[in-house]
């Protein structure tokens, strides 16, 4: 092989790997993502500093172009003692992947990844109106809506954690994704869905 096919090769293996790694640390591509609903809007494509500005916030279905990892920082700075502080945030969940790496010893990414499937309900309830009387039914849940609620309970938990505690942000980001990851009770995202999918049973 000469040196120029040997430079054109390094120069494809590193086109190919643009985005593909979180924090410049874990590979995205070994992820893979078990509920096909969820699938096409899981977008973990990072380049640099998971900051994009709001470029997609105007456009139609705009949010699934954006990476999973930005908006769940984003998520986490929604309201509460984390609001608007996103370096903050980002710098506390890049802590939090390090630290579930040490301890599980495989890809934080995939871990993440379950805790949000373990966490999207596939149902839920509305009130439909016949005359006077609302009554609640059950309907089913879009994927794009499936995965804001579960990271909307997760960022909940997370902050929910260190509420009255000395906990940290990070501690919290850890303890609420490994118990989602496994799909335990315990998990506030997972008692949310436990609770929406039973009431959405009962009003088929």
């Amino acid at each position: 092989m000469s040196d120029e096919e040997a430079q054109d090769k390094e120069q494809q293996a590193a086109i190919a790997g643009i985005g593909t790694m979180v924090f410049g640390k874990w590979d995205a591509t070994e992820v893979t993502c078990n509920d096909p609903g969820l699938a096409p809007y899981v977008n973990l494509t990072t380049i640099g500093t998971p900051h994009s500005g709001g470029r997609h916030a105007r456009v139609w279905f705009g949010k699934s172009k954006l990476s999973i990892i930005e908006r769940f920082i984003n998520s986490l700075m929604r309201t509460g003692k984390y609001a608007g502080k996103k370096q903050h945030c980002a710098k506390a969940f890049e802590a939090a992947l390090d630290s579930m790496a040490e301890r599980k010893g495989e890809n934080p990414l995939q871990l993440f990844i379950d805790a949000v499937v373990n966490s999207a309900p596939c149902e839920e309830i509305t009130r439909i109106k016949f005359g006077a009387v609302s009554q609640p039914k059950a309907v089913d849940s879009s994927p794009s809506r499936r995965l804001d609620t579960a990271m909307r309970n997760l960022a909940k938990g997370c902050a929910a954690a260190t509420a009255k505690s000395t906990r940290t942000l990070t501690q919290g980001i850890v303890s609420e994704l490994s118990k989602a990851s496994e799909g335990d009770i315990a998990s506030f995202a997972v008692s949310k869905r436990e609770e929406v999918e039973r009431i959405a049973a009962s009003a088929r």
